[in-house]
Formats: C-alpha cells, structure tokens, sequence
C-alpha cells in the first residue's frame, strides 16, 4: 500500500525594445467585496474571478490568453525553441517492468506520443502487445491513464482515468486475454487506489457533487466502497463511512493474504490514523487513531503489518505490528531509524529494498527481513525509485535518473545479487559536455541550504549565464536529481540550472519540513532569496540574467519572493499557485494542507502570518517587478485557477509598466498531471521564450 499524496537553461545581446512597450491588459473589473479577519478588513477586489464557470470570468480569460498570444508571438525565436523541445522530447521512454503471474507489464512512449501506452509481455525483452493506450480514449490526448491494478488471478486490470487534468478519476475494468473492456464503470473517484477482493474491489469516492461544483467545491463525504464485477456503480456497497468526520478522507487496502483489510484516514497532507477491518464481518479496529505521524503499510500478512513511519523517528523507520496485541508498547523495530532519510521501502523476493536519501542523493540498501543490511546498491549520483515486484519475485526491476541522464531501468536478480542496467534512454543530447556539483550555502538565519547546480563544463564564472533557478519548499517533499527535457534548453544555451533544497521540504526528515511550514513558512522565502544571492555573489548569473520558477506550492514560493524581493529577478515564473492565503482551504481539497500552512481563521496570529506573505495580498504598488508571466489551467481543482487569475490581476493593476506581468491559461487542462505531451511542448516553449526574451537573450537556434 501507498500513502495518498496530494499534495498536496549563449548569451548574446541585443536590442529587445518590444517588451519594454507598455501593454494594454485587459480591463478587469473590481468589486466591492470586504472580509472582516479578527478586526482587520481586507478588500478582495478581484472575488468574482472565484467563479471560473461565469460567462464574466471566462471573457476575462479569452481577453488574457490573447494579450499573452499577442506578446509571445512576436518573439522571434519562439518557434525555434519550439522546434528543438520537440527535438530533444523525440527519444523512446519506458518504465520499469513489473511482474504479474506470468506476464509483464511496462509503459511506453515511442518519443512524442501525447500519453504513454500500457504494453503487456510475456518476458520483459518482448515487444508485447498494447493493453491500454489513452490516446485512443480522446481525440486530443487529453485523457491520461491515472492508475492501475491487476486482479489476483491476473485475468483483469482495473483502471483509471483522469480527463483535462482533472483529479476526478473514472475506473474501468478490462479483459486482460482479450483487451476487451467489461461494462463496469465507475465515477467521482478521487485520491483512490484500487484493491482487489474476491470477485470484485475495493475503493474510495465522493459523492457525485452539484453542477457547477465539480472543479471548485469542497470535497467531503469520502466512503470506501466495494464493487463487484459486473454489476453497475449503483449497487456498489458502502464498506466504511464516518458521517461524524465528513472532512476525513478514506483510502482502502487489503493484505497481501487478504485477511485483513487496512484502512488510511487522512485530515491533512501529513500524519494519518490506521485502522483494520475484518473482510467478513467489517468490524473495524482502531488501532491509530490519531494523526500525529505518517504510517504506510508496505507488506501484511499472518496478523502482522511491516509499517514506514515517523513515529519516534523524523527521518522514518520500518516497524512491525502484531494486530493481535497491536498497542505500542508491543511494536517492534525492524530498521531502526539512521542519519540518513528513509524514503520508501518495498518487500520482494524474502528481501526488504530500502530507499535512503543523503544531502538529497538516492542510496538503495537490500536488507534481509529481519532489518539487517546485507548490500548498498552501488549507484551513481542521482534519483531512483519504482522497484517493482511481488514478495515471491527473486528479481526486481528499477529507474535511476539524474539531472543530465534520461531514466535508465536497472534490473537486480536477488537471488544472485546481480544488478545489471536493463535499458538506457537515446537522446538527442550529449550529457557527457556538463556537470553537476552540489553546493551548501547560508540562509538568513545561519542554516545551511544544499542547492544543486548543473552547466557546461568549463564555464568562466563571470556573472553572465541565463540561470533557472527552481524551488518548492514545502509538504515534505524533496527535490533531488531528476532528468527533465525541458531544462536542456537552458544549458545548451551555456545557462545554468540551480534547484535549491529549501525547508519544507523533505530532504532531512521532519524536522527539515517543519521548520519551512506554519509560522516558520518565512524561512522558505529566504531560502530561496539567499539561494539567488549566492548564485549571484559566485558569478553564475546575475539579477539581469536570473529566472526563478516553482509550481503549486512552489508557485506561491514565487509569488511571496518577488513581493518582498522584486528587484532580485530579471523573470518570474509561477505555475498553478498558491496565491491567496486567506482563502485557499475554502476549495476542493484546499484544507489538507492546513498542517503545513495555517489557516486565517485559526487565529489573529495565524491571520497576520498569512496576511504579511500572501502573495494576492502583498503586491507593492508602482514598484517595477520582474517580467512575470503566470501559467495555470481551467480544470486544475486542486489549487483552483482563481488563485493565479486573482494574482495576475493584483499585478496588472498595481506594479510598474516596465516589464509585462502576463497569464497564461490552459484549457482543457489542470494541476499537471497527464498533460499532453504536444501541449507540455508548447507551453514550455513560451515559457523559455519569454525568459529568453526578458533577460535579453538571443538561444543558440538557427
């Protein structure tokens, strides 16, 4: 079982006088509205744009996309940039293999498939057959697979789909003999994974929310659900619900010798209660029922449950429960917690693989079951991740990447403790030409921040490389050495790529996230700041040459830094933000994540914190801000489009004509996940090409 998670870059100068003319914004409309916070009024001006289904709110919209066109478009090498993404995206991609019963299953992209297609193999070297290809599932791929499960007696594979970025998922059942699909059909499926029981499944949903209401309203209610094959969703039977907690959110698993079923309830983005049912009776044991620390069940069986936790333990462990005498007192520690984060861990083939992380790098450990350390993997410097594999498999098959290597699959026979690579990426790219050196340089308060960056070798240091520097800082989730196409870009134009490991995040356990969440959430802001200052003071770049970008809550990262520091940056881009503090746990799921951040209605304290940063709420006016060119989509109900829309407008009425403050919306889109590659193409492209464009770059493209 998994824990839900929602969370949830050659200089060359020339004379660029067209961005410098003043652009003519749409006009947008203000409001009268006024919220009163512990005494304090707040003006909300710009309310309307909340209602993204409006007929108001969608002209607005139509007017911002075509001002954002009508900028892009005269940037002359925009196509060209477009043109060498293409080129670079264009190599075969593949997944790791995993073992079902006799076949094998991997994801494939042939290079520029909008969505990658679901193979199915006899041996992991066959060319197979498809099973699944969501590009056939809509003419303009924007139907991406979001999940699958393979039934016990491998005959089945239940999946689901999410459609224009949406989290809403459906679930489908197909004939795996066949690839013909059964009538079953399943909707307002959210946050779910898929548990296969008896002649059926397990699962988690919604109820079917009111019109109107699917992008943006409050998701509560959630129910665990059993769905018997062949039968329609009407008849799917209510296994738990807790109408006292409509707020809670249910996730269903089963153990791997179906005789128990483990349920996760969740409030928040961190710490969640555990709880057992018997499959017969349904009678449910609470045996965690607090939400104090993270508990993730990675094997079950014979009454006891292998438990990834931070119970007494920030950096994680792995512990054993006996639901037979399940209290604390009676746990057992079975790899006791080290210097080192312990991020995932998997049972297969009698072996536990551990995943470490050290100054945010990868380690893999194979310990017997019993805890003890039997081999380190030996890896190069990078991410790995994916180990597939049941508990009886004697193989494993897993991804590394870096943040110039393409994913490389790895196979590890366990039997014979043989690690073999199984399959490299082709690009279009030479690798060898850069490098990457890890740096630790000061916050504000004296903490030391790691921050990766990644040039061309031999590069002088002399303060004139277009620079990306990337964060997010939050949630603990950890940024390490990840291989993106789009970054090429950069650093084939002798740019430097920096990605900084701010607090909040996860790349030193829980207390690193604590400290970048709540009333410490400052401390991420001058993380990042500090991070610009360093890459400036040691000659990477400088404010002229500097673009900064985050998305989610690395979007509100942005956002914050170029309130409180606008003349740091030649160019800002923030994605699907976090934008208005005050408001946020007001949509969709927006209340998950007021363990990391507050909320204002708390406290006056909690108010005033959100109050000084929020990013709506801090644009200083007549200041000349960097170029900032907003990005969000129309069907993003995670953090809802509102944010960015109220954002852009704040800043179009407020800062200084010298450089454009843009928003660009997608449509038929939302918070990232299973975007089409032909629109992820795009849309990069007038990213770089704005960057480019505002810090007087001219790329290398012929």
């Amino acid at each position: 079982m998994q824990k839900l998670t929602y969370v949830l870059l050659i200089p060359l100068f020339m004379a660029c006088n067209a961005q410098h003319k003043k652009i003519e914004y749409p006009e947008t409309k203000k409001g009268d509205v006024v919220d009163n916070y512990f005494g304090t009024e707040v003006a909300d001006p710009f309310r309307w744009l909340e209602d993204d289904q409006s007929d108001a709110t969608k002209e607005w919209v139509k007017a911002e996309n075509k001002v954002t066109n009508d900028y892009l478009s005269q940037i002359p090498f925009r196509d060209k940039i477009f043109n060498r993404l293409k080129e670079l995206w264009d190599y075969p991609k593949s997944s790791a293999p995993s073992k079902h019963g006799s076949f094998y299953l991997e994801s494939r992209n042939n290079g520029l498939q909008n969505q990658s297609v679901l193979y199915i193999m006899d041996s992991p070297t066959d060319s197979g057959r498809i099973l699944i290809d969501p590009n056939t599932l809509s003419d303009d791929g924007t139907v991406a697979l979001a999940g699958t499960e393979v039934s016990d007696d491998y005959k089945y594979i239940a999946y689901l789909t999410a459609s224009g970025g949406s989290d809403w998922n459906e679930i489908y059942v197909r004939d795996i003999a066949t690839g013909k699909d059964l009538p079953d059909h399943i909707q307002w499926v959210k946050f779910s994974g898929i548990s296969w029981y008896k002649d059926g499944f397990l699962y988690s949903r919604y109820p079917e929310p009111k019109k109107g209401e699917q992008l943006k309203g409050e998701n509560k209610d959630s129910k665990i659900y059993y769905h018997k094959l062949g039968t329609p969703q009407s008849q799917d039977v209510v296994w738990y619900e807790d109408p006292e907690h409509p707020d809670w959110m249910f996730g269903a698993g089963i153990s791997d010798d179906k005789k128990v079923v483990i349920i996760s309830v969740t409030e928040s983005t961190t710490g969640n209660a555990l709880y057992v049912m018997d499959p017969g009776e349904r009678a449910v044991e609470k045996i965690i029922p607090g939400f104090d620390n993270d508990y993730v069940v990675i094997y079950a069986a014979d009454q006891k449950l292998w438990v990834y936790t931070n119970y007494q333990a920030p950096k994680y462990q792995l512990i054993q429960i006996d639901l037979k005498k399940p209290q604390k007192e009676n746990w057992k520690d079975i790899v006791p917690e080290n210097d080192n984060v312990l991020t995932a861990v998997k049972y297969i083939g009698g072996k536990l693989m551990l995943e470490y992380m050290e100054d945010a790098k990868s380690q893999v450990a194979v310990c017997n079951s019993d805890g003890k350390v039997e081999k380190m993997l030996d890896l190069p410097v990078g991410s790995v991740g994916g180990f597939t594999g049941e508990p009886k498999d004697t193989e494993t098959y897993f991804t590394f990447t870096s943040f110039t290597t393409p994913s490389t699959v790895y196979k590890y026979d366990i039997a014979n403790d043989d690690l073999t690579k199984f399959r490299e990426s082709k690009i279009k790219f030479d690798s060898d030409d850069y490098e990457t050196k890890q740096v630790f340089y000061t916050s504000k308060d004296g903490t030391k921040i790691p921050m990766f960056i990644t040039y061309k070798k031999g590069i002088k240091l002399d303060g004139n490389h277009p620079t990306l520097l990337y964060g997010y800082g939050g949630f603990n989730v950890s940024l390490t050495p990840v291989f993106s196409v789009t970054r090429l870009i950069w650093l084939e134009n002798n740019g430097v790529v920096a990605i900084s490991d701010l607090r909040g995040g996860g790349e030193y356990g829980e207390k690193w996230h604590e400290a970048g969440t709540l009333m410490h959430k400052q401390n991420v802001f001058d993380d990042f700041i500090a991070a610009a200052e360093y890459l400036i003071k040691d000659g990477y770049t400088s404010k002229e040459k500097l673009t900064i970008q985050g998305g989610s809550n690395g979007g509100l990262l942005i956002g914050a830094c170029i309130n409180q520091r606008p003349d740091l940056f030649a160019v800002a881009l923030p994605a699907v933000g976090v934008m208005d503090m005050l408001r946020y746990h007001k949509f969709t799921i927006g209340r998950f994540w007021a363990t990391d951040y507050g909320t204002s209605e708390d406290s006056q304290e909690m108010f005033n914190y959100l109050y000084s940063y929020s990013p709506v709420h801090n644009v200083k006016e007549g200041v000349d801000y960097p170029a900032v060119l907003v990005t969000t989509a129309d069907h993003d109900d995670r953090v809802v489009p509102a944010h960015s829309f109220k954002f852009a407008a704040t800043l179009q009425d407020k800062v200084s004509d010298k450089n454009p403050a843009l928003i660009r919306i997608d449509t038929k889109a939302g918070h990232g996940a299973g975007k089409p590659t032909d629109m992820v193409i795009q849309e990069y492209a007038d990213l770089w090409s704005f960057a480019f464009y505002n810090m007087d770059v001219t790329p290398i493209y012929k």
